[in-house]
C-alpha cells in the first residue's frame, strides 16, 4: 500500500505550485485507476476515456481534497463514479441507436462483435452482464481487494447491502459461466 503520508506531502507540495508533485501522485495511482475503470466497462478504450476524465477532475479538484481519508480513498471514489456515469451514458446511446440498426445487416459489425468475444475473457463477460451495483461490489472486493467498510465509506452503502449485492453478483458469475462452459 501508498504512504497516506507521503500522498499527503504531495498534495500539499501540488497546491503550493509544485507541477511535478502532481505527477508523482498520480503516476502511483494510475495503473489501479485505469483497471478499475476497465473491469467496470470492459474495454480498453472506455477505460482510456475514463481515466482522462478522472485525471482532469483529480487536477481541477485536488485543492477541495480534505485530508479526512486517504488520497486513494478519494481517487477511487471519483474513478468509480465516474465509471458508472459512463456507462449510463453508453446505455442510453445503445438504447437510441438500437432503433436505427436494428432492422439493417451489417457483416462488419459482425465481425467486429466476433473478434471482441474472443478477445474477453469468460470472466469479464460474466462481469459485464451484473447489475452496476453487483458488479462494483465484485470487483472492489476481488480486484482491489477492499474490505467492506473500504467499499461503504467510497459508495455511501451500508456493509449489509454490499454483502448481498457482492453474494448476488457471485451466484450470478457462478450460473454465467457454468451457461458457457
Amino acid at each position: 500500500m501508498h504512504n497516506i503520508d507521503d500522498d499527503f506531502k504531495l498534495i500539499k507540495s501540488f497546491i503550493n505550485g509544485d507541477e511535478s508533485a502532481f505527477n508523482q501522485l498520480i503516476y502511483k495511482y494510475l495503473e489501479r485507476i485505469y483497471w478499475h475503470a476497465r473491469r467496470m466497462t470492459g474495454n480498453h478504450l472506455d477505460a482510456d476515456d475514463i481515466v482522462q476524465e478522472v485525471l482532469l477532475v483529480i487536477y481541477n479538484k485536488i485543492k477541495t481534497f480534505e485530508f479526512k481519508s486517504s488520497f486513494y480513498t478519494w481517487v477511487y471514489t471519483i474513478t468509480n463514479t465516474r465509471s458508472i456515469n459512463y456507462l449510463k451514458k453508453r446505455s442510453v446511446k445503445r438504447f437510441f441507436s438500437l432503433e436505427e440498426t436494428e432492422n439493417k445487416f451489417d457483416d462488419n459489425n459482425i465481425i467486429l462483435n466476433l473478434e471482441q468475444k474472443q478477445q474477453l475473457q469468460l470472466i469479464e463477460n460474466a462481469l459485464q452482464k451484473l447489475p452496476v451495483k453487483q458488479r462494483e461490489v465484485f470487483i472492489m472486493r476481488n480486484y482491489d481487494e477492499m474490505s467492506y467498510e473500504e467499499i461503504s465509506e467510497i459508495t455511501g452503502r451500508a456493509v449489509g447491502t454490499l454483502k448481498a449485492n457482492y453474494f448476488h453478483a457471485i451466484n450470478k458469475i457462478k450460473e454465467l459461466v457454468g451457461n458457457e462452459i
